[in-house]
């Protein structure tokens, strides 16, 4: 099997070798953390210590995490649940900025689309680095504002979100606020209760835990409308048997995650600008993305614009030559269409649609950076000959 350069680790890293080991260890064991025996009770015992493993790394309390299915049933719980909770006090107003995850985004409008909400949404523009605009934010969080989200760190770009100042922001006013912290945990230094939120999106498979599980971590005091109806657990907020070996695997990489993210980090800051190097010395005219500020971005996310031909094109090229990266988000994936995150720091629908995303985790190496640089030349001389060749 040829070995490939897999530089996509935004869409999902490569599960931790803690993690397969936690997971394999509860899967060979048998028992419902709702049944009263003892297998039940060995099973609940296991979420319950991952739990609070969880919470601690996060600062939060064990009683604030709520386990799901990922991040995006975390986000639609967010989202939905605490709009229904507004609606009980006079609210309808749902403010999220304009990069948002489809998660987040989605969920929003679908409660300003259906009849049966009464939702008024109002989508927040951003700065030409990806940065939500402060003085339109507060603008637009009044005494109507159910839930204002913003996302920690944005998933296209890497721009890190001002996520006090929101928080700040909605409680002026009574409101609720909630990030998407998915792209950020294990990258940037993440505390629940420091951030002063209300509600957090977190999942497993961004930092080296198995797909299918996460957790919306949500105040004790915030009584969120649950989405799903069934046995009650977790809260009453999100039936359904919990995943223990997932849990557990969670619970693994999270704790690796966290304890090596300041090395990593440096690491990952070092690869990137090897990598911003490979690019523009085979295209000079390239114009990346995001904050240039360290601080002010994720570490391994490089979003790149290559004039002269389409991202589809690049993709299918580098894909060939042994490459994986992205257009954008892996959730709208085989949609073939401008990021709408690059429309709205302000590119042109020609631009957004030559754009790059590369994302480095922690398996990507050195040689992953020189496999690129050696690529690159001829994958862009194709890419802009096919361009040229049907306007």
């Amino acid at each position: 099997m040829t070995t490939r350069t897999y530089l996509d680790h935004a869409a999902t890293t490569p599960v931790l070798p803690a993690a397969i080991e936690a997971v394999a260890a509860q899967l060979a064991l048998v028992g419902n953390p709702s049944s009263l025996h003892a297998s039940g009770r060995a099973t609940r015992r296991v979420v319950e210590e991952s739990r609070e493993l969880i919470a601690e790394l996060l600062g939060a309390r064990p009683s604030e995490v709520i386990f799901t299915s990922g991040g995006t049933e975390a986000d639609n719980l967010a989202v939905k649940g605490a709009y229904a909770l507004g609606r009980l006090q006079g609210r309808n107003r749902v403010v999220v900025s304009a990069i948002e995850h489809h998660a987040v985004l989605d969920s929003a409008r679908w409660l300003a689309s259906a009849s049966t909400e009464g939702a008024e949404l109002v989508e927040v523009g951003v700065t030409p680095s990806g940065v939500v605009d402060l003085s339109e934010l507060a603008a637009a969080i009044d005494s109507r504002t159910a839930i204002a989200s913003v996302m920690w760190a944005n998933n296209e770009i890497g721009a890190a979100q001002p996520v006090a100042r929101v928080a700040e922001l909605a409680h002026r006013v009574g409101a609720l606020a909630h990030s998407d912290a998915v792209q950020a945990v294990g990258h940037l230094p993440v505390d629940f209760a420091e951030s002063g939120l209300d509600l957090m999106t977190v999942t497993g498979h961004k930092l080296g835990g198995p797909v299918g599980v996460g957790a919306l971590l949500a105040r004790r005091e915030v009584g969120l409308a649950p989405q799903l109806h069934g046995g009650g657990q977790e809260r009453d907020v999100r039936s359904g048997t919990l995943d223990a070996a997932g849990v557990a695997g969670f619970a693994a990489a999270l704790q690796v995650a966290v304890a090596h993210r300041d090395a990593e980090r440096a690491r990952l800051e070092s690869l990137r600008a090897g990598l911003i190097d490979a690019v523009l010395a085979a295209a000079p005219d390239a114009v990346v993305h995001g904050p240039a500020e360290s601080e002010k971005r994720l570490p391994g996310l490089l979003n790149v614009e290559l004039p002269g031909c389409t991202s589809d094109a690049l993709l299918l090229l580098l894909d060939a030559a042994g490459i994986d990266c992205s257009a954008g988000s892996a959730c709208s994936a085989g949609v073939s269409q401008a990021s709408y995150v690059l429309l709205a720091i302000g590119r042109t629908e020609a631009q957004a649609r030559s754009a790059l995303r590369f994302s480095l985790g922690h398996t990507s190496t050195v040689a992953d950076i020189g496999a690129v640089a050696r690529a690159l030349p001829e994958v862009l001389a194709r890419a802009r000959a096919f361009s040229a060749a049907t306007r």
